[in-house]
């Protein structure tokens, strides 16, 4: 599987988004950047299987089991 942030202008200021969900604003392209950096790094470190909580667009909260080694490959799409 792979994933893409895409960097763009969001809420008043910049954000990244992984299809139509975005995260917080930030003051700043760079912030922003450097925020969906992070979160694509965090995809790639593999450890223990874990149960990961989300919220879905429509505003429904889904719990998942994750395994270890399953994860997908992450990259950030600037513009």
């Amino acid at each position: 599987m792979h994933i893409t942030y895409h960097i763009g202008k969001h809420d008043g200021g910049w954000g990244y988004k992984l299809d139509d969900v975005w995260s917080e604003s930030f003051p700043t392209h760079d912030a922003a950047l450097a925020a969906a950096k992070r979160a694509a790094r965090r995809q790639q470190i593999e450890g223990r299987d874990a149960e990961i909580l989300y919220q879905t667009e429509d505003g429904t909260w889904h719990q998942e089991h994750v395994r270890a080694g399953d994860r997908p490959e992450a990259d950030v799409l600037d513009g």
